[in-house]
């Protein structure tokens, strides 16, 4: 009989149950019609919640249609529905309760509800609980999104039971970070607290920090007597210390109504002025009133009168401060989270110094990777043959426009960079043989001349590009592939592009020094630089070595082009942005030497992000300041790290 009875109680309690989960919506709507109707932002908030928490299953289809103004209140009797436009100037109406349609109406008949953006905030906040579980995913990832946007403890309980039943791995994943953020944030338990940050302790998101932050803010207080036994204590002060002076002591007090305010020497002279009466004040003749002593006298005279407020002695400062603690507490009232919170922080701290070096440690080299691809070219040219070719930068810029015109040609990216490397080599390799035969070949021992000569070119070819392609810069898209950045955590991060502007380098480090040791040209070519004429009698033609040579890094400097094109703007005055470089580059790191490039290379990349990390406001100064080092270093080493034997070296 028990059984029974209990069996019968289940099946009422659960039947209930079912009809509060499936009561109607409209009732609701009807309880908050005139602030649902009026539509202000200021009063509006008791509504939204009220059908939030309904427990009603059309509680987020109304909330949905609202939102998107979809929401239409019949005038007649104030009922709210789903409306659809039928005809011009008609609207078919559907019950949010029955789903069924009540009829067609004319527009004047109804009204729209058309919440605001602020309305339209509220709602959507109100939504996340309902979009959490939703089977659209991206609906979902809305829902965290809004969370992180605006977080709040009501929506801890739904996050959690969320969880569970969530399929895809990823927003599964954000999903558990997110609950353990609410946890430390808003968890009543606050054992639960101390564990979710003494979990997420190795972690370095920014989200992590700007959860734990709050929690170790401090604010100043001060107290009668003794600290009051509920607050969280940061900070006992001391007045008289280095950190809380007697001064600031006191002011605090003044500025908390807790002590008078004391009379600076205007405040006294505006009192003594104001209350001048037959020539004197306080009782103290006018003429009289020229020392401090005497107008602290008639001050004190007023204020015993009172018609001023008293001066404030150094004893009543005293004695104020001595009559009051201060503090600095934590807003977090529990001591057990800010410690933990604190030392959090601390790992966090050491961690995030660690990775902020490694991240300036991959800046410098992807810097000193963008040098050595600009100079490589140049430590041919400069280095082995030991001509001043101030063009150099200029066939950079022809490489980069190559990489251009391929593209306007090419739309496919990936496939356009394939075929502008070799044709920005051809290029530029073409320019450089002509402009050796043409004129570097006549000023080899001239270098003074070869210095004017290669800069009016320059100018020249600068002049050209504006004429062929304007002076607005040029795009140069890097493939899809190359967009974004390898993300190690929200400290280390780089970009693809530089990842493989740094592999192009030491490729081209590869082939140079493959050429140079392995190829007959190589072997040519230093056996001209450190003797031409005991080549020349050995039946090797100089004068194509040096065509051949200079050809060779033209043809890499137009290679380079393309490859810096791809993050830096394509104008025509894309080489002056690194000729001073590539020069530094080959000089500091020892002239007609490639290891030498490209030690100077690294050099002057670690340098230059060293001093931009010192000074990261002004980068311009963080150049100056580089070339100053190098100009000093060049002084106790004038041949550069790695020092050249050959003929640039005068040997």
């Amino acid at each position: 009989m028990i059984r029974l009875f209990l069996a019968g109680l289940a099946i009422l309690l659960s039947c209930l149950t079912a009809s509060a989960q499936d009561a109607d919506i409209q009732p609701i709507l009807q309880e908050h019609q005139s602030v649902i109707a009026k539509g202000s932002r200021k009063t509006i908030g008791p509504a939204i919640h009220a059908i939030a928490t309904s427990g009603s299953s059309k509680a987020q289809s109304v909330l949905e249609t609202w939102a998107a103004k979809d929401m239409w209140m019949r005038k007649s009797d104030g009922m709210f529905f789903i409306g659809k436009q039928a005809e011009a100037k008609t609207y078919v109406l559907t019950d949010f309760d029955s789903g069924k349609v009540v009829g067609t109406f004319p527009k004047q008949a109804l009204k729209q509800l058309k919440p605001n953006s602020g309305i339209r905030g509220m709602i959507g906040a109100a939504l996340v609980q309902f979009q959490l579980m939703d089977p659209d995913k991206d609906k979902r990832q809305d829902a965290l999104t809004s969370i992180q946007r605006d977080p709040a403890a009501a929506m801890l309980a739904p996050l959690r039971a969320s969880i569970a039943g969530e399929e895809d791995a990823g927003l599964k994943s954000q999903k558990q970070r997110l609950e353990r953020l609410l946890t430390i944030g808003y968890d009543q338990d606050t054992k639960a607290r101390v564990a979710a940050i003494e979990e997420m302790s190795g972690d370095l998101g920014l989200d992590l920090r700007a959860t734990l932050n709050p929690l170790v803010a401090t604010t100043r207080g001060v107290a009668l007597g003794e600290i009051p036994k509920d607050v969280n204590i940061a900070t006992h002060l001391t007045p008289g210390s280095d950190a809380f002076t007697t001064e600031d002591a006191y002011d605090f007090l003044v500025r908390h109504a807790l002590a008078p305010p004391r009379v600076s020497r205007g405040d006294m002279r505006a009192a003594l002025t104001s209350n001048i009466d037959g020539g004197h004040a306080g009782g103290i003749p006018v003429v009289q009133l020229n020392t401090d002593a005497a107008r602290s006298r008639a001050y004190a005279a007023l204020a015993e009168a009172g018609t001023v407020p008293a001066l404030v002695t150094q004893a009543d400062i005293d004695a104020a401060l001595a009559a009051y603690v201060f503090f600095d507490s934590y807003a977090e009232t529990s001591d057990e989270v800010t410690t933990a919170a604190r030392n959090a922080l601390k790992s966090i701290g050491l961690k995030v110094g660690v990775n902020q070096a490694l991240d300036l440690t991959l800046d410098a080299l992807s810097l000193a990777s963008i040098y050595f691809l600009a100079a490589i070219g140049l430590a041919i040219t400069f280095g082995v043959m030991g001509v001043i070719n101030m063009a150099h930068g200029e066939f950079i810029m022809m490489g980069a426009y190559t990489g251009y015109v391929v593209q306007q040609i090419i739309p496919n990216h990936t496939a356009s960079i394939i075929v502008a490397i070799p044709l920005a080599f051809a290029v530029t390799f073409a320019a450089g043989v002509a402009m050796e035969r043409l004129v570097i070949r006549w000023l080899y021992a001239r270098p003074l001349e070869t210095l004017l000569a290669t800069f009016g070119i320059s100018i020249a070819l600068q002049q050209l590009a504006k004429n062929i392609f304007g002076t607005q810069a040029r795009p140069l898209t890097a493939p899809g592939w190359l967009d974004g950045a390898m993300v190690m955590n929200d400290v280390v991060s780089i970009s693809y592009i530089r990842i493989a502007i740094f592999i192009l380098a030491l490729i081209f480090l590869g082939v140079f020094v493959f050429i140079m040791k392995r190829t007959r040209l190589g072997l040519e070519t230093r056996a001209v630089t450190q003797n031409p004429r005991m080549a020349a009698s050995m039946g090797i033609n100089p004068g194509k070595v040096n065509m051949l040579t200079f050809g060779l890094g033209s043809g890499i400097a137009g290679i380079a082009g393309v490859a810096i094109g791809l993050f830096a703007k394509v104008t025509s005055e894309l080489g002056n942005d690194y000729i001073v470089q590539s020069f530094m580059t080959v000089v500091v790191g020892g002239v007609g030497n490639i290891w030498g490039t490209l030690a100077g290379a690294a050099m002057i990349g670690f340098l230059q992000k060293g001093i931009e990390w010192l000074n990261p406001s002004n980068t311009l100064a963080a150049q100056t300041y580089m070339i100053v080092f190098i100009i000093i270093f060049i002084q106790f080493r004038p041949r550069g790290i790695i020092a050249l034997k050959g003929r640039a070296a005068g040997d």
